[in-house]
């Protein structure tokens, strides 16, 4: 039985890059001799173990041979005359295929290293076709290495773009997808997985709502990158730079879908798209099966984002019914996150990039006097009943306006 470190820990550590999780593979051994050494086996379509002590995978060096459609559809071969070799040779990704021994030699049969030092995301071998997921771990090992300078290789390139058009992406579960972008999101340039999928095909495969952004002009008054696709992804990344808040990053994203289906005859003017974009996010997170949190937030961005953007010009009442309807009172934090998003919104446009947004810190001194109305005051007025709701809301509304009077002197 030898053990071997392989993978993203051997990979980041090269890098130089942090990593907190280690994967092993075990060549020459069976199932038999893992369970009786201790090892807890907790795969279902391959044998994966977990150490007794560490609680670490350590995986049976295996082969996979392509036998149905999408990335489930493979026959799985690991028997103890599998090869260290011919377990790499399956990986995606050649800076994924390089295996470490317990004193620190480095195994490397597909030229990892070297992709490394060129800073080259390449395939391993033409098989990484069989596998519809390994476009979308491709655009994240983009997103989580964009900023290191990493490129995809063009002959890489075009197997993601024969993927994308051969269907096999449709039978990926929404689940898988999800998570996939949940991490690249997460990442240290998030955008840079949407701008892959979008060159490879892959975005208009999974979320159209999202592809159908570029192409589609905005006025240059106002947005001088004009392209509302280029648009979304500097938004994208100015959000990046604010919040490591998966659902600031989502919102960001998603804020302006409506603007997909602008009419080309308003072009380009999208008067209303706050308001058209609200279906097209729910349809999205419908089929990617979007947490709750990041659909709840996106959705209050899109629906007023506009209003934000015009918000010293609004009256008294109108700030406390946007108040009411973000439910300010009893989750304060959600106006922060979304003042985040349209910080991000203004920010993503060529030449706005280091902009000031005043709207946010206007609308947080509102906010703050609003909540310093106390319930329990009210009621020791005497009043009762359907009343008190009323009450709380004249305390609001002059509080907002008291705070208006002294902003603007």
């Amino acid at each position: 039985m030898q053990i071997y470190l392989v993978g993203g820990a051997v990979r980041d550590e090269l890098l130089g890059y942090p990593f907190h999780e280690k994967d092993w593979v075990v060549v020459g051994a069976s199932p038999t001799d893992m369970l009786a050494q201790g090892y807890q086996q907790v795969g279902k379509d391959f044998p994966v173990f977990l150490h007794p002590q560490t609680k670490e995978e350590y995986a049976l060096a295996r082969t996979e041979r392509k036998s149905g459609n999408g990335y489930t559809g493979f026959t799985v071969y690991a028997a103890t005359d599998v090869t260290l070799e011919q377990d790499l040779a399956r990986r995606d990704l050649t800076i994924n295929a390089i295996a470490k021994t317990a004193d620190g030699k480095l195994i490397d049969p597909y030229g990892g290293q070297q992709d490394l030092a060129q800073k080259l995301l390449r395939h391993v071998s033409d098989a990484f076709v069989e596998d519809p997921l390994r476009v979308l771990r491709v655009a994240r090992f983009y997103a989580r290495y964009a900023h290191l300078g990493f490129k995809v290789a063009p002959e890489t390139l075009a197997l993601m773009q024969q993927l994308s058009t051969s269907g096999e992406l449709n039978t990926l579960s929404p689940e898988r997808v999800w998570v996939e972008t949940a991490k690249a999101l997460s990442s240290q340039s998030p955008a840079a997985y949407f701008q892959l999928l979008y060159d490879c095909g892959a975005l208009k495969a999974l979320m159209p709502e999202l592809a159908n952004l570029w192409g589609v002009p905005q006025p240059e008054k106002w947005h001088p990158e004009i392209d509302t696709g280029i648009h979304t992804l500097l938004v994208l990344a100015q959000a990046a730079l604010l919040s490591d808040k998966l659902e600031v990053r989502f919102a960001s994203l998603v804020h302006d879908l409506g603007k997909g289906i602008t009419p080309s005859e308003l072009l380009p003017s999208h008067h209303g798209h706050e308001h058209t974009g609200l279906p097209l996010i729910n349809q999205l997170c419908d089929r990617l099966r979007v947490p709750n949190q990041c659909r709840e937030l996106a959705l209050l961005v899109c629906e007023y984002h506009q209003l934000i953007h015009r918000a010293k010009e609004l009256k008294a009442s109108t700030v406390l019914k946007f108040f009411n309807a973000i439910d300010l009172w009893r989750k304060p934090g959600r106006l922060d996150d979304i003042l985040l998003c349209c910080t991000a919104d203004l920010r993503g446009r060529t030449g706005f990039e280091q902009a000031a947004y005043p709207q946010a810190a206007y609308l947080q001194q509102l906010a703050t006097a609003a909540q310093q109305v106390n319930t329990q005051e009210i009621m020791a007025q005497g009043i009762t009943g359907p009343a008190i709701k009323e009450a709380l809301q004249q305390a609001r509304l002059t509080r907002i306006n008291t705070a208006k009077l002294a902003y603007d002197r």
